[in-house]
């Protein structure tokens, strides 16, 4: 009799124990988790569903114009607004894939060791979609000159999309360094579109700003006096006035009229130092023609002397166009010099948003520059 009795007052504890510990959750901890039948339940399982399906993907495979695969392309997926999204390679079998894509306009950028640089046209990717593109053909490259088409345009207007985004440690724009040493010309307009997008970046304004009061405060050209926000205006607009000169003579103008590349082309480490100490000391005075030859750089010789001259008119004092042409002209040789030597050496190890296979001149990249 004791242990039925025991027995039955054990489970009757068990009971309001359990009982208790279900009152003191309350709905509340119910609610926390809810039934596959209740709405909210279902809103939270349909939106996850939508937000996996609007993601796409961009697959396609790569081979040259005899349709044998090239693996090991190097596939740079661009935007309008995002230079250089995502890069990837081709694998053994020529293929690649840009998984969980949101949807809009993308373009793809195609490079691989000799052969030519290839540009896709607007790839429009929907909702979910998995696009699958044709065939990417890639031509090998001239082993003379460089020829100018249509195709060569598109593929100078995404490098130039990349170049622009090029930057030391992120901020000092190094638009004007190609890494990639066999890219496309530039055309007319690509090369004024670069110059407009240099001489209106922020950092050009703002050392134009802090060389401006360094002047101000040593009272650089008196006649303009020291003492007031006017005077300090005058040093900027002729401070900025000469550099919207330089950049605009030297880097648009000239070499839209002489057919020449205001860029300097990287060598990189994998060629002789003496070459590449050569390379970056005659930039001034040697250049590469939109042709893919070598040539006397009129570009930068005349628009260091031109800018001098045309400074002559607005800053005080001044030594006159010939002379200031002069002395320009020697200034300009100088510098340019000093920054190609960095731009080989120091510069491409700081540089951000420089893309994979843009490693200079290689045993790999044809020798088209004559």
């Amino acid at each position: 009799m004791m242990p039925r009795t025991l027995l039955t007052i054990t489970a009757l504890s068990i009971a309001l124990s359990l009982s208790a510990s279900a009152q003191s959750a309350g709905p509340s901890a119910l609610s926390e988790a809810p039934f596959p039948d209740d709405p909210s339940f279902l809103l939270q399982q349909t939106t996850a569903a939508v937000a996996s399906t609007e993601r796409g993907t961009i697959s396609g495979v790569v081979t040259d114009t005899s349709g044998s695969l090239i693996p090991g392309a190097v596939i740079t997926l661009t935007q309008p607004s995002q230079p250089g999204l995502r890069d990837t390679t081709s694998d053994s079998s020529g293929h690649f894939a840009f998984t969980n894509l949101r949807p809009g306009k993308y373009n793809l950028l195609v490079a691989a060791p000799s052969f030519r640089t290839y540009a896709s046209p607007i790839v429009a990717l929907q909702p979910g979609e998995h696009s699958d593109l044709p065939p990417i053909q890639l031509a090998v490259a001239a082993s003379t000159t460089i020829d100018v088409s249509a195709d060569s345009t598109a593929v100078a207007e995404q490098e130039l999309k990349r170049e622009t985004s090029q930057r030391i440690v992120g901020i000092i724009p190094n638009f004007y360094t190609s890494f990639v040493y066999d890219a496309a010309p530039l055309n007319t307009r690509q090369k004024f579109k670069l110059n407009l997008r240099s001489v209106t970046d922020p950092t050009l304004l703002l050392g134009v700003a802090i060389s401006s009061g360094i002047e101000q405060a040593n009272n650089t050209f008196p006649e303009w006096g020291n003492s007031d926000a006017a005077s300090y205006g005058k040093r900027f607009a002729a401070g900025y006035g000469d550099a919207l000169l330089i950049h605009t003579f030297s880097y648009a103008l000239y070499p839209a009229i002489f057919h020449q590349d205001p860029r300097y082309f990287y060598l990189g480490p994998t060629n002789k130092t003496s070459t590449r100490i050569w390379h970056a000391l005659s930039y001034s005075v040697i250049t590469r023609g939109d042709n893919g030859r070598h040539q006397i750089n009129f570009s930068r010789l005349l628009g260091s002397a031109s800018a001098g001259a045309a400074s002559s008119f607005y800053h005080p004092a001044s030594e006159g166009p010939a002379k200031l042409a002069g002395i320009n002209l020697g200034i300009g040789i100088g510098q340019g010099a000093l920054q190609a030597i960095f731009r080989e050496f120091v510069w491409a190890h700081f540089t951000t948003h420089v893309p994979a296979y843009a490693n200079g001149r290689t045993s790999l990249t044809p020798s088209k520059i004559k």
